[in-house]
């Protein structure tokens, strides 16, 4: 008889940090994603005008891109649990002001610049430098996952808390998003670890064999070079632009303006929201199955088809949009959701082909506030737009013609070969 016994089956570390990342990445997105469920409550209360509040918006939009880049060399230098923490005390502060605020400047302070710093500092470059350090193989499907955090804050919490803001009002929904926030800190002192090393294990799927190029930055100034480096590749310029639109197209259109759109149709800010819940739990579904996709298609055609298939179903949003859910509105948010963010995953993926290991975080950090930037135009664009016509019609056509540019554009790349040391 054999003496060998059962191998048995022991989880990775990686898996634990993953798993850590994945709910800090959930509370950074639960109020990026319910911004647009306070527009109407707060402008009833203040006499605020749709274009403030969409001004806030935009301001929080490009402190959380403008911070991304800057986060990744934080992190590099002072621990990724540090920052971490730092960054998730910033967005329980930030949410927790908004209850006392009664003037317009206010709003921007506590909305715009604190929440959009703790934001900035927990956006997905944070998820991409832990998958880059933590993971060596499937880590198209975690940096997915990640990805998808920001599908399964806007499921959580866009249903309940435009449930509290309609029974309880404003502010009890922003000191419920605080009180999350603060209560995922203690996760980080028990289970996170910043690197394989100081866990004294490797990364899943064993050392990398992948060229690293340069070194990491260490300094603001460092991280600035790396922005003027990249500045003269086309690659940098491509990937930039396209995410440019994919934020456009999300966070600052469709994330900040569907709701108070829908309700101009006529249909109620719950069933509105509920909608938007939808849309983060195909956006789940999608984002990790793009994810799962990077790891096995050119990167380069998955994003030429989601761009594309977004912008066709961006015209369709002036048509479907009524007092009722009905069987067309159902299809665009169906669609919508699957292409939410599954740009992100094949994005960092080419910034590591173009950039190289080490320095892709931050390069990505910069593509990303690229996205921020064209979310916080989208946003305050949009705004004025309905402030001055009454509807959201040219807001939409521009998006989906957008899109089909950025389509088009990411062609470019398959000329570009990496030229990173």
């Amino acid at each position: 008889m054999s003496s060998a016994q059962p191998k048995q089956f022991k989880l990775h570390r990686a898996w634990i940090v993953a798993a850590i990342t994945f709910v800090t990445l959930i509370a950074a997105a639960a109020f990026r994603s319910t911004t647009s469920i306070m527009f109407q409550p707060l402008e009833q209360e203040f006499g605020w005008t749709r274009s403030l509040t969409s001004n806030a918006v935009a301001v929080n939009l490009v402190v959380y891109g403008l911070t991304a880049p800057f986060a990744a060399t934080l992190m590099e230098r002072f621990t990724v649990r540090k920052v971490a923490v730092s960054a998730l005390g910033l967005v329980s502060l930030g949410t927790g002001l908004t209850v006392f605020m009664t003037q317009g400047w206010q709003l921007i302070l506590y909305w715009g610049v604190f929440v959009g710093l703790g934001t900035g500092c927990l956006a997905l470059v944070f998820g991409s430098l832990v998958a880059n350090r933590w993971f060596t193989k499937r880590r198209g499907l975690v940096t997915g996952i990640f990805s998808a955090a920001y599908a399964t804050g806007q499921l959580i919490f866009l249903p309940m808390l435009s449930t509290v803001v309609m029974n309880s009002g404003w502010r009890v929904s922003s000191i419920v998003i605080a009180i999350f926030a603060a209560s995922i800190i203690p996760l980080f002192f028990l289970g996170f670890k910043n690197s394989p090393a100081e866990a004294n294990t490797i990364p899943y799927g064993g050392l990398s064999q992948e060229p690293a190029g340069k070194a990491a930055p260490r300094t603001a100034r460092a991280t600035i070079g790396v922005l003027f480096e990249s500045l003269s590749k086309p690659a940098f310029w491509i990937l930039a632009g396209t995410f440019f639109v994919c934020g456009w197209t999300t966070n600052g259109l469709i994330g900040a303006h569907f709701i108070p759109a829908a309700h101009d149709h006529g249909m109620p800010m719950g069933t509105a929201a509920g909608l938007l819940a939808l849309v983060g739990i195909f956006d789940f579904v999608g984002t990790i199955l793009s994810g799962w996709l990077t790891d096995r298609v050119n990167p380069i055609y998955l994003l030429m088809f989601y761009y594309g298939l977004r912008g066709l179903a961006l015209f369709t949003v002036p048509f479907v949009l009524g007092p009722t859910v009905e069987l067309p509105l159902m299809f665009f948010v169906v669609f919508y959701g699957l292409d939410w963010i599954a740009t992100v995953p094949p994005t960092i993926e080419l910034c590591r082909k173009y950039f190289g290991l080490n320095q892709s975080p931050t390069v990505y950090g910069w593509v990303f506030a690229s996205h921020m930037v064209g979310a916080a135009i989208a946003a305050a664009f949009a705004g004025a737009i309905r402030d001055a016509q009454g509807s959201y019609f040219i807001a939409w056509i521009t998006a989906a013609v957008l899109c089909l540019l950025a389509a088009g554009s990411v062609l470019l790349l398959k000329r570009i070969k990496p030229d990173f040391a």
